[in-house]
């Protein structure tokens, strides 16, 4: 059975929406199977215990794919808040005023 498909230039626990990498950070933040299912509902820890699979057996080549998406998130986010500060300064400033009255 395939348990991670590649479409949309991305790659994916086969037959669901979610992520390979939002199962791969799990992993490396020590979580378990069980624990990544119970975040991700929509998964059966087979699926996660393939993925898992995966991953291990193709480290380098995920590990490699996985800095590429951060560059690109990262790239777009910068570009993002480039286009427009005016919403980030009024964020910050929201986000400043909440920090400060929890203090």
């Amino acid at each position: 059975m395939e348990y991670v498909a590649q479409r949309n230039g991305g790659y994916y626990v086969a037959g669901t929406r979610v992520s390979l990498d939002s199962v791969v950070y799990a992993f490396r933040r020590g979580e378990s199977p069980e624990k990544i299912q119970s975040n991700f509902d929509s998964l059966t820890v087979e699926q996660i215990n393939g993925a898992i699979a995966f991953y291990t057996g193709n480290r380098e080549m995920v590990d490699a794919y996985l800095v590429r998406q951060k560059e690109e998130f990262d790239r777009m986010r910068a570009e993002d808040r480039a286009k427009r500060p005016e919403f980030y300064a009024r964020m910050a400033a929201a986000k400043q005023e909440l920090l400060t009255r929890r203090s």
